[in-house]
């Protein structure tokens, strides 16, 4: 096929975002990078030697394969190749990940709520998964804040790196009296949306589904019309949803679930036209939805804070000194967090231009915003890999009535 004939989603390739992890070549014993899409809606990787992963990065729908090698000296046959191998595993933007999407969401539909996912990261049955969060509890030290609790912020980090937190940050809903419903709000992380994205769905979890709050939705939808379900596909495959609703259905069986994916209001829309709604402008209308309903409503803020090391952007590894200037960083912005409101929070932040990369700066802000809340830090770590290659932290945050 040449050029003139191949797709033009092909022939100039917009590779959409992917994550890389080493595979050793069992015969060369060669070390590749496995590149996949991270939304867990194609399965398939495409391995490729180290050096190509800038050359694929430069596919952004501007150079067509032709120019792209003429300005690289790679050739073209290869580039070929390359872009249809990135296309087969869903890893550029055009028909054929839109097939994938339309097919998982068609399933997801069909079962009727979103699939376990991350969730089943916590016991392939009910038993092990109340196991595992029973013993993060037990762990966790009580902050003894009673009924003063509206909701908090935790990790979506996995278990292993994230699970004290957790345990800490759930350790605040223990006793509670239990809500009628729980807003879930997270982060996009690989999605199309570029604002708030929700499902009219409920959540499969280890210890059975959660329910959405139908009312609360149809609320929300007869003010938004159909723009926070546009991109409903992107909550399928979040994680950052996903790993707070066995908790939901350990701590409250019979509460039902308000999920949303937040953009970070730091950065501008990529379409202004008005045809997706904003942080601000959900927040405002969930914030009188609630005080309208009737019952409990909790919050959760799902947000890991700073991501440090190359994969992330990073020059250099993670040594002791930037693990140390980081913490540092990240309890200041904790404690402006806590002490200011969710609006100083955010200028704050701002100004440093978001330095360290948190990654939740949206539904952190959107939290405090909904349920007009003060907050207490319970819980502070940073989880950094052997390798050093990269660092994530997280805390464990109390919101409580002022």
């Amino acid at each position: 096929m040449t050029e003139t004939t191949l797709p033009e989603h092909i022939n100039r390739p917009h590779v959409r975002p992917f994550q890389g992890m080493p595979i050793e070549h069992k015969e060369s014993g060669q070390t590749l990078v496995g590149l996949r899409n991270p939304s867990g809606i194609t399965t398939g990787m495409v391995a490729v030697h180290p050096n190509l992963v800038q050359l694929i990065s430069m596919m952004q729908g501007e150079l067509t394969l032709a120019e792209l090698a003429a300005k690289t000296k790679a050739p073209l046959e290869a580039l070929t190749q390359l872009a249809q191998r990135l296309d087969e595993a869903g890893l550029v933007w055009g028909p054929t990940m839109e097939g994938f999407e339309k097919e998982m969401l068609r399933e997801v539909r069909e079962l009727g709520a979103i699939p376990l996912g991350a969730a089943g990261s916590f016991g392939a049955d009910a038993d092990k998964a109340r196991e595992t969060m029973s013993a993060l509890l037990a762990a966790a030290e009580d902050a003894e804040l009673g009924e003063s609790v509206l909701g908090i912020v935790a990790p979506h980090l996995d278990l292993a790196r994230g699970g004290s937190n957790y345990g800490a940050a759930y350790k605040s809903f223990e006793g509670l009296a239990a809500p009628d419903r729980v807003v879930v709000l997270g982060t996009n992380h690989f999605g199309l949306g570029d604002g708030v994205v929700m499902t009219r769905l409920g959540f499969d979890t280890p210890l059975g589904r959660v329910l959405p709050d139908e009312s609360t939705l149809a609320a929300l939808e007869n003010y938004f019309g159909d723009k926070l379900f546009k991109d409903e596909i992107d909550i399928v495959a979040e994680h950052s949803i996903q790993l707070h609703t066995p908790w939901i259905k350990h701590l409250f069986p019979n509460a039902m679930i308000v999920a949303a994916l937040l953009p970070d209001p730091t950065r501008a829309m990529i379409d202004e036209s008005g045809a997706r709604a904003t942080t601000a402008e959900f927040a405002a209308v969930l914030r009188d939805i609630l005080a309208k309903s009737k019952g409990r409503t909790l919050v959760i803020s799902s947000a890991d804070l700073s991501h440090i090391g190359p994969p992330f952007g990073d020059p250099a590894l993670v040594d002791d000194a930037r693990r140390s200037e980081v913490e540092t960083f990240d309890r200041a912005m904790i404690a402006s967090y806590c002490s200011q409101t969710a609006d100083e929070f955010l200028k704050e932040m701002r100004g440093h231009n978001n330095v360290t990369r948190w990654c939740s700066l949206g539904n952190m802000w959107a939290a405090r915003t909904i349920v007009d809340s003060d907050a207490e830090l319970l819980q502070y770590q940073s989880a950094l890999e052997p390798s050093r290659a990269t660092m994530v932290s997280s805390a464990a945050i109390a919101l409580v009535a002022k």
